[in-house]
C-alpha cells in the first residue's frame, strides 16, 4: 500500500528537468511567450459563449461576481502553481507537483484529471470555433458547396446509429496539431499572432460599450436593476446561490492558466518567467472578464443573454452591426489558440507521465528534428478531432472544470505539505500567506465543485474509475519510482 504513495524526490526532478539533448525538449520561450500563452489559454469560449448563458440562468448582472469569485480561486490557485512552476520546472504541471509531495496514485490522480481539462475541453472549444466560422461565412453572404455538419447513418447489431459530423471542428484540430508537431516556437509564434488579434477584439467591444454606456446610461442602470435578482426557490436559480452556480460555470473561462506550467521545460529561464506567465495572464483576463460581463449585461437585459454570441449580440443591440464581424473574428482567433494551447498542455502532462513509466514509451518519444513529442501529440489530435467531430458535448464545460478544480485543489494542499515537510527546499517565488493561501484556494475551488450539476459529477467520478483500472493494470509494474523503491529494499 506504501507504494502507492511513493513520492518522487526532488533531486530526480532536478536532474530531469537540466537534461539537454535531440532527446529532450527544446527550450525556445521567453517571458512573452509564457504570458501570451496563458491569455492564449484562457480567453475564448469564456468570455465569447458563456458570460451571456451563465448570466441569463444563474447570476444577472451578478456575473460580475461570479467572475470575482472564480477569479479570487484562481489567483489563490495561481499563486501556488507559481510556487511549484520555478521549485519545480518540468512539463508535468500539477501531475508532477502531486508526485513531489502526496504520492503517485494521487499524481496519477490529477494526471487523468487533467485529460479531461485539456483534451476534453479543446474537443468542446473546437465546436464553438465551428459555430463562429459558420456565423462569419454567413454574415458575408458565403454559400458552401458542402453540408458542415454532415449526417452520417450507419446499422450496427441491427440497429440504426447516425452522428453529426462537425468538418470545420475536424479540420481546426487536424491543423492545430500538424503546427503542434512542427515545433514549439511555432506554435507560440502563432499563438502570440492569435492573442493579439482577439485582445484586440476584446478591447474594441469594450471601447464601443463604453462610449454607449455614457450616453446611455439610464438604458444601462435599467439593464442592472436587480443587481443580483431574487433567487426563485432552487440551488443556483439566482441569488447568493445562482453567483457561487454562475462561478461554476464560467470557471471554464479562467481554465489554461496552469497550462503555463506545462510549457516548464521548453521555457529558457523558469524560475523567472514562470511565475510571471501565470499570475500576468491570469489578472489580465480576470479584469478584462469583470469589465466585459459588466458592459454586456448593461447593453442588453440578463435574460435575452443566453444565445450561442452573446458579446456579438451586444454589439448588434446597441447599432454596431459592423463590429459583429469584426467580435467573430476575434472568437475564431481566440478559440484556435485555445485548442493549440490545450493540446500541448495535454501532450506535456503525458509526456512527463511516460517518462516516470506510468504509461507506455512511445508517448514520451521525441522527434529528432521537431524536438517535440510527435507520437503522442498526433494520437491527442486524433481523440480530439474525433470527440469534436461526431459528438455534440453539453455538460462538458462543467465536467472539464471539475477535473480542473480538483489538480487545482491538490496543488494548493501540495505546497502547504511541501513547506511543511522540506522548508528549507530553494523557492525562487514563494507564495504568500501560507498556509492562508493554500487553504482558501482549495475552499474556493472545492465550493465550486459543489456547485457544479448532478450529471457533471456521475461523469466525472466515472472517468476517475476508468483512470484507476488503468492504473493498477498498467502503471504500477511499470513505475520507474515504485520499481527504484524495490531496488533499494531489496539491496538492504
Amino acid at each position: 500500500m506504501a507504494k502507492l504513495f511513493a513520492v518522487k524526490p526532488l533531486s530526480v526532478i532536478s536532474r530531469e528537468a537540466c537534461e539537454e539533448g535531440t532527446h529532450t525538449l527544446r527550450r525556445s520561450l521567453g517571458p512573452i511567450n509564457l504570458i501570451t500563452l496563458g491569455i492564449g489559454a484562457i480567453i475564448g469560449a469564456g468570455i465569447f459563449v458563456l458570460t451571456g448563458t451563465a448570466a441569463a440562468q444563474f447570476a444577472g448582472p451578478a456575473i460580475v461576481l461570479s467572475f470575482v469569485v472564480a477569479g479570487v480561486g484562481c489567483v489563490f490557485a495561481g499563486l501556488c502553481y507559481a510556487e511549484f512552476a520555478a521549485m519545480i520546472p518540468i512539463a508535468g504541471s500539477a501531475y508532477t507537483y502531486g508526485y513531489t509531495t502526496l504520492g503517485e496514485l494521487v499524481a496519477w490522480i490529477i494526471g487523468w484529471a487533467l485529460c479531461l481539462e485539456y483534451a476534453f475541453g479543446a474537443a468542446t472549444v473546437a465546436v464553438g470555433w465551428s459555430g463562429y466560422v459558420s456565423s462569419l461565412l454567413g454574415f458575408f453572404g458565403v454559400r458552401l458547396p458542402f453540408n458542415p455538419t454532415p449526417s452520417l447513418s450507419m446499422t450496427l447489431f441491427g440497429h440504426a446509429l447516425s452522428a453529426r459530423v462537425d468538418i470545420f471542428a475536424l479540420a481546426a484540430i487536424i491543423v492545430v496539431t500538424g503546427v503542434l508537431v512542427v515545433g514549439v516556437r511555432e506554435s507560440a509564434n502563432f499563438n502570440s499572432a492569435a492573442v493579439m488579434i482577439k485582445v484586440s477584439v476584446v478591447l474594441f467591444f469594450i471601447g464601443i460599450a463604453t462610449v454607449f454606456a455614457f450616453g446611455h446610461w439610464p438604458h444601462m442602470m435599467a439593464n442592472w436593476h436587480p443587481f443580483i435578482p431574487k433567487n426563485l426557490g432552487h440551488f443556483g436559480q439566482y441569488g447568493w446561490t445562482g453567483i457561487m452556480r454562475g462561478a461554476s460555470v464560467v470557471f471554464f473561462a479562467y481554465i489554461g492558466f496552469d497550462a503555463v506550467s506545462t510549457a516548464a521545460q521548453e521555457a529558457k529561464n523558469p524560475q523567472k518567467d514562470l511565475p510571471f506567465g501565470i499570475l500576468g495572464s491570469l489578472i489580465i483576463c480576470t479584469i478584462l472578464y469583470i469589465i466585459v460581463s459588466g458592459l454586456l449585461t448593461g447593453l442588453k437585459s440578463y435574460t435575452t443573454l443566453n444565445t450561442p454570441a452573446p458579446v456579438a449580440d451586444g454589439a448588434a443591440a446597441i447599432g454596431a452591426t459592423w463590429g459583429v464581424c469584426l467580435i467573430d473574428l476575434g472568437a475564431i482567433a481566440g478559440l484556435a489558440s485555445v485548442m493549440l494551447v490545450m493540446i500541448l498542455g495535454q501532450t506535456r502532462v503525458l509526456y512527463t507521465m511516460s517518462c516516470d513509466g506510468l504509461l507506455p514509451r512511445w508517448v514520451g518519444r521525441i522527434h529528432p528534428r521537431f524536438r517535440t513529442p510527435w507520437l503522442i501529440t498526433m494520437a491527442v489530435g486524433v481523440l480530439v478531432a474525433f470527440l469534436a467531430a461526431f459528438f455534440n458535448i453539453s455538460f462538458l464545460g462543467q465536467l472539464v472544470s471539475l477535473g480542473t478544480l480538483l489538480a487545482f485543489t491538490i496543488v494548493c494542499l501540495g505546497v502547504w505539505v511541501m513547506r511543511v515537510r522540506q522548508p528549507d527546499v530553494p523557492r525562487p517565488f514563494r507564495t504568500p500567506w501560507v498556509p492562508l493561501v493554500p487553504i482558501l484556494g482549495m475552499i474556493i475551488s472545492t465550493a465550486l465543485m459543489v456547485s457544479t450539476d448532478l450529471p457533471a459529477k456521475i461523469g466525472f467520478f466515472s472517468w476517475l474509475i476508468i483512470g484507476l483500472l488503468i492504473y493498477f493494470g498498467y502503471s504500477t509494474r511499470h513505475s520507474k519510482v515504485q520499481n527504484a523503491a524495490v531496488q533499494v529494499t531489496q539491496g538492504k
